[in-house]
């Protein structure tokens, strides 16, 4: 089972994340455009793991209070194009730890260097670099899921396997 825990966007974030697609496609920049329902962020890549419940466990035991994240930014990483983040510190500290018990579980996760980013176009084909504009948009994270990834007839299906919500109390907790 392919698996990985990420952040889902609310309807103003993504309504902005589809503006700037636009944007894209009207400069006839071709490639795979990432569905709405899949925009997301993306905190720990597990890949392929046959113990989702064990996943789960690991996510749930996670603490973390109420933190803002907001668009900023525009950038690729060879042909993928990606939407970028500002202010990052509680969003990095949370990463941190959640990689830290991924870890000490044995849960396997890829542990390139968090970049955060939120993938807008795959395979991106272009004549000149595309300039677009990323409209101001900012949610605050309550929550954060254990997904699971399937390929389907017209592209991957991500599917929310459980959660971890906020300590709405603690507001010590990043």
């Amino acid at each position: 089972m392919r698996l990985f825990i990420a952040i889902e966007l609310d309807e103003q974030m993504r309504r902005a994340l589809l503006r700037t697609q636009s944007q894209l496609r009207a400069q006839r920049v071709g490639g795979t455009y990432t569905k709405p329902e899949n925009l997301h962020l993306t905190l720990a890549f597990i890949g392929e793991y046959g113990d989702p419940d064990r996943a789960l466990e690991v996510l749930q035991a996670l603490p973390f209070s109420p933190f803002p994240i907001a668009l900023d930014g525009f950038g690729c990483f060879g042909d993928l194009y990606w939407c970028g983040l500002e202010g990052q510190a509680a969003l990095d500290a949370v990463v941190r730890r959640l990689r830290r018990a991924l870890a000490e579980a044995e849960i396997p996760f890829d542990r390139k260097r968090f970049s955060p980013h939120i993938t807008l176009l795959r395979r991106a084909r272009f004549r000149t670099l595309p300039a677009a504009e990323v409209p101001r948009a900012e949610m605050e994270v309550r929550r954060i899921s254990l997904m699971r990834s399937d390929r389907g007839n017209d592209g991957m299906i991500y599917t929310e396997l459980g959660c971890v919500e906020a300590d709405e109390k603690n507001n010590r907790l990043p």
